[in-house]
């Protein structure tokens, strides 16, 4: 694959017809991010085979998964959009500085959780969620979790960097690589060697130092504008608190995630192992098909990010309703056919018939959720491309937290089980409500260009 120079990928992202421009940057994201939630689910289907117990595990420790990606997320949102604007403004060398910052801030975050949670592990997984049956098999899984914490953080700004770069594709291989891999040593750690949970969690860890791996491996063959280098790391508290403060969306996104599935996983054991496994598989599915929205909107953010640097305006706008109506209709048409197959889809996982009754009805009700999503997905990405962080995090807040929290524990107390069941798609449309006038707002008042720009 020719790789561009700094000119050329300028030009790539400022003159690329943008229905074009989004959906190359796109595909290869939504392609990281659906092998990503194979994998994921892999572990559910193999888990699933050794018990509910087991299955439910899996829930607990996604709570602890969120917790590594929110601080990832962070680094890698808060350098990967200032790199974008910076290199939108031809300035190469703050995107070296703030990559290579970003890059080695978040492994030692990984490992300061490592040790966290492998000292306090029990108390963790209780916090979590975890019940006395789950446990053991939870803190089995989050051992090896946490041992591939460091690497993990930092996969996401790797990951992250090269996305905002416009070079997605070169991350996806890695990624996919990964994602493989992992499915691989599920089959052979747990159906061949008959591990348990623990295949499951080497297979996962595993998994995520070669990703790691192979994405370090593009930075260090010179195939990025921007590079990874002990020697351009800034210990200025300006950079710092820069890259930190636009990662802040993604920190509260991701952070409020694992307290929501804490706070989900709390009400749902209300009524049992059965109910846990059940919204943990929910939970999986449609994720997996909300990675499609997803995918789609990451290739939208450095189309966002470079294009806003280069005050091309009138692709920023474009870009973001090209990308709002491809999600809806990606979206709409999978939750149409899900809500179809719903029983057959949790049937997959786990073959406990209460388990399937609860997964039932929950899952067709989180599939209209998927109508509401687009908007709100494209909205805080945008916010967070441009450096509106105040509004990115607040919009950050509301999907996984002042949306749902509330939402899931007044509706349980009033509803029983049936609250746990339909909170997140309340949630997910109060959440759409309130981002409306947001994104009305913010092209009401976006700058004029100087020059019209056609593409």
């Amino acid at each position: 694959m020719k790789q561009r120079n700094g000119k050329e990928q300028y030009d790539y992202l400022t003159k690329t017809p943008i229905s074009t421009l989004v959906i190359r940057l796109g595909i290869p994201t939504t392609i990281s991010m659906l092998v990503t939630n194979i994998y994921n689910m892999a572990d559910t289907y193999f888990v699933g085979k050794i018990g509910t117990s087991a299955s439910g595990a899996v829930g607990i420790v996604f709570g602890l998964m969120a917790i590594i990606q929110a601080v990832g997320f962070m680094f890698g949102h808060g350098a990967g959009s200032i790199i974008s604007r910076k290199l939108g403004a031809k300035d190469t060398e703050s995107a070296t500085k703030i990559a290579s910052t970003a890059f080695y801030l978040c492994v030692f975050a990984g490992l300061l959780i490592a040790g966290f949670g492998l000292v306090f592990l029990t108390p963790l997984m209780k916090l979590l969620g975890s019940t006395d049956t789950i446990l053991p098999y939870a803190k089995k899984y989050a051992s090896c979790i946490l041992i591939a914490a460091p690497f993990m953080c930092a996969s996401f700004v790797l990951n992250n960097i090269l996305r905002y770069e416009g070079k997605a594709s070169l991350s996806m291989v890695a990624l996919c690589s990964g994602g493989l891999l992992n499915i691989f040593g599920d089959w052979l750690l747990m159906s061949k060697l008959q591990m348990g949970i623990i295949g499951a969690g080497i297979a996962t860890a595993i998994s995520q130092v070669i990703s790691f791996s192979l994405l370090l491996s593009v930075f260090l063959t010179n195939k990025t504008v921007s590079k990874i280098r002990v020697k351009y790391i800034s210990f200025k508290w300006a950079d710092i608190w820069s890259i930190c403060f636009t990662g802040l969306p993604s920190l509260v996104r991701q952070g409020l995630t694992s307290i929501s599935t804490m706070v989900l996983n709390g009400c749902a054991g209300m009524y049992g192992d059965e109910a846990i496994a059940a919204m943990t598989i929910v939970n999986k599915i449609c994720f997996f098909i909300f990675a499609i929205g997803l995918g789609i909107g990451q290739g939208f953010q450095p189309v966002a990010a470079f294009n806003y640097g280069a005050k091309k305006y009138k692709r920023v706008k474009k870009a973001f309703f090209f990308t709002f109506m491809l999600g809806e209709v990606f979206l709409g048409t999978l939750a149409v056919v899900g809500i179809i197959i719903s029983s057959n889809l949790v049937g997959i996982f786990r073959d406990d018939p209460q388990v399937i009754e609860i997964g039932t009805f929950a899952l067709r009700v989180q599939f209209l959720a998927l109508f509401f999503l687009p908007v709100c997905v494209c909205t805080n990405m945008l916010f967070q491309s441009i450096g509106k962080n105040v509004s990115a995090t607040f919009l950050s807040t509301l999907r996984s937290g002042l949306a749902f929290i509330p939402t899931i524990i007044i509706l349980t107390h009033f509803y029983g089980l049936l609250g746990v069941e339909i909170s997140q798609t309340i949630g997910d449309i109060v959440t759409f409500v309130i981002s409306i006038p947001f994104i009305i707002y913010f092209f009401k008042h976006l700058p004029r260009e100087d020059v019209s720009d056609e593409a």
